[in-house]
This record gives C-alpha cells, structure tokens and sequence, in this order.
C-alpha cells in the first residue's frame, strides 16, 4: 500500500492512497464469502449458491462494499503511519479509481488539530473583584423587603410630591407614531400602559421623566418629552425624543414598617432581625462568591486565549459561527425582538458570532492540549458517576439513561466536557489572581 500525505494551511492535508491488485482480490474474496453465506438467491439453499451467481446477483452491493472497506481499512493504516497527526475528521474521498491492472486509489482531504505552541499557561495573572458583603449592602437588601411590606394610602388634600407614588396611564409616540410602532414588538411593553406606578424621583423611569409630576392632582392630564438615552437597549429608538401623553389616576403615600423583630418574623416565623440579617448577609455572600469563581474561569481563559496564536479549521469554524448566530436569534427572539429587527442588525449579529466562534473553539483546543500534556484524564468511573447523577436528576433508570446517552453521542461530549472541567481547575489552581475593589457607578 502506498500512503502519500502532505500537510498545508489552516489544519488541512491532503491524503492519497493507492492501494496494489492483490489486496482489492483479497478484501473482494472477503466480501464475496460473506455474501454467499448470507444471500438468498430463488432455487438454492442459503450458503449454497455458486459464486458466480451470487456476483452476478449483488454485483453493484459487493463493489460498494469492497470500496467502502478498502477505504476504511487504508485511513487506519494512514493513521497508524502517521502517529503524530491529530486528525479531527476526513473528508469524503475523492478521485477514487479502480485502474486496468485491478490497483485501487483514491485521495482525500483530512481535517487535522492546530499545530499549537502553549503558552506559558501556569501563573496567569487577572484581576477579581475583592469579595466582600460590607453593612451598607445587607442594609440595602433588608431596605429592598422592608418596600415589600410598605402600606399606601391615597393622597387627596394635596398635590403630588417628591417621594410620592403616583398612578398614570400613558401612551408614548415619536413623531406621531406610536412607539412600539418605530421601536417594534420590544418596545410594545413601553408604548403604553394603565395604571402604572412611579414614584418621584432621579433614578426612576426616564431622566427627568418624574419632576414633570410634581404639583399634579388626580385627573390631571400632561404631555412629557423625554429624549431617550444613547444605551437604550432598543437601538432602533435611541436618542430619539418621544412624547408621553399622560394621565394622573391617583396618588399614594407609601409608610414603611419598622425595621424591628416583629418585622423579621413576619419574614420568617421566630426570626429576629439579626437573624433575617444574618441570612441576607450568608445569602449575599455566597452569590458574591459564585460570580467570582465564574469571573476567574472567564479571565483565566481570555488570558489564555489571548496569549495564544493558532490557525483553526475553517470547516469547525464555519459550524461553531453558523452555532453561535443560530443562539444568538433564538435568544434575541426570547428578548422580544422581531424578526425585522433582528434582520437590520444581521452584519452586527455576524460580526460577533465569528468573534465567538472564535473564542470558544480556540479555548477547547488549548484545553485539550493542556490536558494532554498534562496527562488530565477523566475516568470511566468518573463518567458512569455523572451519568448516574443525571439520570437521578432526569428520574430516570441508570442503564436505560446511559444506553440512551450513547445512542444519542452524547457520552464522549460528557467525557469531554468533564475534561474540560478537570483543566480548568488546574488552570484556577495554578493562576495568580490579584483583588481590586470592586467597580461603583461613580467609578
């Protein structure tokens, strides 16, 4: 058998087999046994029938079998030649020829790994918030219940005030257009409204929005321009003005309860008020904690994929784009956006997508090839213990689950994943975080 292979850019080479006369007779006295073992041909017992009526019955079957197992059976001598080429997968053969003298050859292009020269990935260094849940930030979160349990009365002998709720029905428009009108299906929830609930002051609804309230009555009915900010999350209406056509529906004073030990019970039965503090304070430290963990993963590896300089498989990147485009709809959609919209900001949507696609593919192939050289490995014991865990949290038998893993490929993404998990925890463990304080509004 003669192996020909020749590397080229962006992870491919290119494969050409030719395989000699007598192993094409070989492998074909191979199939053709099978056959007359297993064909049944009208006027003869099975396994009886002459070779030459079963070749001229199953012609066209046996020659495609002959070239598929020709074929399989040469890539696995390929590789084994070729030890040190990670092949990711190969494509369909081509140029495949049965010659005059009964030879057989074919080529093929082969998709292999990068070529990639590590970095020095133990110590990298980021920077992570400094975890801490001060008195002001456990106070504001009891402040957050105490609204919860807040009593309103109705304001009549007076006009509406700073800190006062008050109660519109409004419709908004720009240029004359009704908002969801110009901003789309995202914009209907803003477009109007009844009943709705504000209260006086900066931070609520838009900038200056709620100052065009002080001093009205109920029945009263105004017109508000506001100019929407340049970060509204709907790009479409951004920076434009629009106009709220609004009507006072009533007035209300909010008395908020006590912070006492009668309020903590009425949160939780028994519980003083350093207690419900204490909880908001385990609570709050543990989110803090969670997010920095998950901050670390993601500065680790964006270091690392920074650092790093590889060609990828143009195929393989192609999909993972095509991948993260098709999430990126769906999610958009699930945001309220409509299909136009999201058509207007395809090249937007495209643009990050590859940048993405990028990313994630460039993070599985360095995370494989750290394992390796690490020699990370997850055992099958470890997987069956997974498995086992997912098939109690899917209420489902162990054996069936597993079976239904593997009909479905989906127990070597397990093992991988669990790879990839594996390494990252060695990179957490090796890497040099320093604490900075975290970032405020006025930083």
């Amino acid at each position: 058998m003669n192996i020909r292979l020749e590397k080229k850019e962006n992870c491919l080479a290119a494969l050409s087999i030719e395989i000699p006369a007598d192993k094409v007779t070989e492998e074909r006295n191979k199939v053709v046994k099978t056959f007359v073992t297993q064909a049944r041909i009208p006027g003869f017992r099975p396994g009886k029938a002459p070779k030459a009526v079963i070749e001229k019955a199953h012609g066209e079957d046996i020659s495609r079998e002959v070239e598929s197992r020709l074929i399989q059976n040469s890539f696995q001598e390929a590789l084994k030649e070729h030890d040190d080429l990670k092949v990711l997968s190969v494509k369909n053969p081509e140029e495949v020829t049965h010659h005059e003298d009964g030879s057989f050859s074919f080529s093929a292009e082969v998709i292999t790994s990068p070529e990639i020269e590590l970095p020095e990935y133990k110590g990298l260094e980021a920077d992570i918030p400094k975890a801490e849940v001060t008195d002001e930030i456990v106070n504001n979160n009891l402040e957050q219940l105490q609204q919860r349990f807040a009593d309103y009365e109705d304001i009549e002998d007076r006009a509406a005030e700073k800190g006062d709720l008050v109660i519109i029905d409004y419709t908004a428009t720009i240029d004359g257009k009704p908002l969801d009108e110009v901003g789309g299906e995202q914009a209907k929830p803003l477009a109007s409204n009844e009943g709705y609930w504000i209260r006086i002051e900066e931070e609520a609804f838009f900038p200056g929005f709620t100052d065009e309230l002080i001093g009205t009555k109920s029945g009263d009915e105004k017109e508000i321009k506001v100019t929407l900010p340049e970060d509204f999350p709907i790009e479409t209406i951004r920076d434009q003005e629009a106009l709220f056509a609004v009507k006072v529906t009533g007035l209300k004073s909010e008395t908020l309860p006590e912070l006492d030990d009668d309020f903590a019970d009425k949160i939780e039965k028994g519980k003083s008020l350093d207690d419900i503090k204490a909880l908001i304070r385990d609570d709050l430290d543990m989110r803090q904690k969670r997010e920095i963990e998950e901050m670390k993963i993601n500065n680790v590896l964006a270091k690392l994929v920074e650092l790093s300089d590889f060609d990828l498989p143009e195929d393989y990147l192609k999909s993972e784009t095509q991948g993260q485009a098709d999430q990126m709809v769906r999610d958009s959609l699930q945001r309220g956006m409509t299909e136009e919209q999201i058509a207007a900001s395809k090249d937007e949507l495209e643009e990050a997508a590859a940048t993405r696609a990028e990313s994630s593919l460039k993070t599985n192939f360095l995370l494989t090839e750290i394992a390796e050289k690490e020699e990370i490995k997850v055992e099958s014991s470890e997987v069956l213990q997974r498995v086992t865990m997912m098939a109690k949290q899917n209420k489902k038998p162990v054996k069936p689950f597993m079976k239904e893993l593997q009909k479905n490929g989906q127990l070597g993404n397990i093992r991988q994943n669990m790879l990839f998990s594996k390494t990252i925890d060695f990179l957490i463990e090796h890497a040099n975080f320093t604490e900075v304080e975290p970032e405020t509004e006025e930083n």
